[in-house]
């Protein structure tokens, strides 16, 4: 292991602190190498904490308990079930390394204390390969932390990390911080900041001027990575497409109970327990807190007639059409879903659900009356549900009884608000199988790695549970990887054909 130089001097910095940049610096560590993390956040977690938390994997042993006899190579043949008529933009080699190494690094989470239900079913999938974190999704930053700092990793947040310094020879030697602040990397940078779906400027030149308007989940995913590797020649690939805009419920001002349990291993162990062991009738209200957080409003609703109003009581537009890519020009760049008493009880029961997490459960309108009456509003008439929602009357009234169809008696209900956002985006840096930084030319950026979001060179990772599985593989091998890189004076390593056979 290399000695220290000084307080701002180490083998490998990581740049980012979710789930990718946590498993980098855990694996460059493990690899020997004296790890500095930044994140320019308060605390850990980045989009890996946002998440519903679901892994999708082969080989595990969920799937072996319950007899699933499965594959990488299936999992690698099914993947582009999801993708559709964008399959032909898919990067198969870098499919390859997610679907062949998951397995592995499945068992490295277990082994790490985090803990799962499932599997779940999720078509086209030929098999069950959904795996859902317990209790929530923060698990993977507590027991991921908790190991980066018992290995010696040294981690900084609130550190924003602006700028990458390259030497006479185009090698990546240090990080600049917003403070000013100049980190040298003596073996390698890894970037792993995250996607650009909370960046006006990556939306507005990828996708469009109306995209650029729609938020993201993530307020602090602003493409820093991305920004920082192009300015060294580096590439964007699939900037275009993302996962929105989509309406999405508020999240609650205060924490639902499945959001607030700690993550010990002990409790985490006593749910997997419980998924598999206590009737659904004990575990639907548990699932319902779980639900009922901040998911999209099944578009079923206003097939069904629902309506779609703005802070002022009016209609927009037609609800069947797009209706995320017109609220972010609403007042307050919010909207609230209207029901009257008999689309209210067709919410109530299968198949008719107000939203869901696949594979978990399915949350009805009573789910959201019990659970979450910060969205959900009842009143016996539209004027009283007007003024508890402090819209004008008349506006109300007028956007119930448009056409194609009027709303009809009451009581009625109001879900929301909701608002539209981008869940992820698939722009990432064009890597090669070392997850090295390719420039336009397809070179490598010496010492200059990217893992999670920020390096998705071209993989598409549609379907629950592949970001985060990307998220953790590529993490764990571009830690691994950079820490073996050749410092100043050692020579460079050979570039492979990977850099060529990898360009998207």
């Amino acid at each position: 292991m290399s000695g220290r130089a000084g307080d701002a001097d180490f083998d490998v910095v990581v740049v980012g602190g979710g789930g990718a940049g946590l498993a980098a610096a855990i694996e460059a560590r493990v690899a020997g190498a004296q790890v500095l993390l930044l994140e320019k956040n308060p605390a850990l977690g980045g989009s890996t904490a946002w998440s519903i938390g679901s892994i999708t994997s082969t080989g595990t042993p969920h799937q072996k308990r319950k007899g699933i006899v499965d594959s990488p190579q299936a999992h690698w043949e099914d993947m582009p079930g999801f993708a559709g008529d964008l399959a032909p933009r898919d990067n198969a080699a870098l499919r390859r390394i997610l679907c062949d190494e998951i397995p592995g690094t499945f068992q490295w989470l277990l082994d790490a204390g985090v803990r799962f239900m499932g599997p779940m079913p999720e078509p086209p999938h030929r098999q069950p390969r959904m795996h859902n974190v317990l209790p929530n999704s923060r698990a993977f930053i507590y027991h991921l932390e908790r190991r980066a700092r018992a290995l010696g990793v040294e981690v900084r947040t609130g550190v924003a990390v602006v700028q990458l310094e390259q030497d006479a020879n185009g090698r990546v030697t240090a990080v600049e911080t917003a403070a000013g602040q100049r980190i040298a990397a003596r073996r390698a940078v890894v970037l792993a900041a995250g996607d650009f779906t909370n960046s006006p400027e990556f939306k507005r030149r990828f996708m469009g001027e109306q995209e650029a308007r729609v938020q993201g989940v993530n307020s602090t995913a602003t493409g820093d990575g991305q920004r920082m590797a192009e300015a060294l020649g580096a590439r964007i690939v699939n900037g275009d497409l993302a996962l929105g805009p989509e309406l999405r419920f508020e999240a609650p001002a205060r924490e639902t109970m499945l959001r607030r349990l700690p993550p010990w291993r002990a409790l985490a162990g006593f749910l997997a327990w419980s998924v598999d062991h206590l009737p659904a009738w004990m575990l639907r209200p548990m699932m319902m807190k779980f639900l009922t957080t901040a998911l999209a409003p099944s578009t079923a609703l206003f097939e069904a007639g629902a309506r779609l109003v703005n802070a002022r009581g009016e209609r927009f537009g037609d609800e069947r059409h797009q209706p995320a890519w017109r609220v972010p020009e609403q007042p307050g760049e919010r909207a609230w879903i209207i029901l009257d008493a008999a689309l209210a009880r067709r919410f109530s029961a299968w198949p008719d659900f107000v939203s869901t997490a696949p594979g978990v459960a399915y949350a009805y309108l009573s789910d959201y009356l019990r659970n979450r009456p910060d969205v959900a509003t009842r009143a016996a008439t539209l004027d009283e549900l007007a003024t508890m929602l402090g819209m004008d009357r008349a506006n109300l009234r007028a956007s119930a009884q448009a056409a194609p169809q009027a709303l009809g008696a009451g009581p009625f209900v109001a879900l929301g608000p909701v608002r539209s956002v981008f869940v992820h985006a698939e722009g990432g840096l064009v890597v090669d199988a070392q997850h090295r930084v390719l420039d336009h030319d397809g070179r490598p950026i010496d010492g200059l790695y990217a893992a999670g979001s920020t390096g998705q060179g071209g993989l598409l990772l549609k379907g629950h549970g592949h970001h985060l599985a990307w998220a953790f593989v590529s993490g764990r091998r571009a830690g691994r990887i950079a820490a073996q890189s050749r410092t100043r004076e050692q020579p460079a390593l050979p570039c492979t054909a990977d850099a060529q056979e990898l360009v998207p």
